[in-house]
C-alpha cells in the first residue's frame, strides 16, 4: 500500500509544522499548512487521504473549509481538530460529514489510528 496522505491545516505553525514531522517519521506522507485558503489551493494541486482540520482559525474556519471540501471532494476524509472542552463543536462536524474529530493536545498515537481508519475508507471510496 501506498504511503497515507494526509493534509494537516492549523494557524498553530509551530503545532502543524511538528505534527507533520511526527508523522513523516511514522511512514505517512504528511503536508503542513497553516490557513483554510492553502487548505483548499493544496488539495486542487494534489491527492489527499484525509485533511486534519482545526475548526478554529482566523479567517476561513475549519467548518468552512470543511463545507467547500465536501461540495467538490466526497472522497476525501476530514478529521477536525478541536480545543479541549469544545467536543460540541467536534460532534457538530461529524453530524455534518466529518470523519472524526480529535481534542488538543493531540495524542500521536490516537491520532495515527484515526489517520490509518479513515485513509482505509478514502481508498475503499477509490475502487
Amino acid at each position: 500500500m501506498d504511503k497515507l496522505r494526509v493534509l494537516l491545516v492549523d494557524d498553530e505553525e509551530e503545532l502543524v509544522f511538528t505534527l507533520a514531522e511526527r508523522l513523516k517519521i511514522r511512514g505517512v506522507d504528511a503536508h503542513a499548512v497553516t490557513s483554510g485558503q492553502a487548505a483548499l489551493e493544496a488539495l486542487e494541486q494534489r491527492a489527499f487521504d484525509v485533511v486534519l482540520l482545526d475548526v478554529k482559525m482566523p479567517g476561513l474556519g475549519g467548518l468552512d473549509v470543511m463545507k467547500r471540501i465536501r461540495a467538490t471532494n466526497r472522497r476525501v476524509q476530514i478529521i477536525l481538530i478541536t480545543g479541549h472542552g469544545s467536543a460540541d463543536t467536534g460532534t457538530e462536524g461529524m453530524q455534518a460529514g466529518a470523519f472524526d474529530y480529535v481534542l488538543k493536545p493531540i495524542n500521536i498515537g490516537d491520532l495515527l489510528l484515526k489517520l490509518q481508519a479513515a485513509g482505509r475508507l478514502a481508498r475503499e471510496s477509490d475502487g
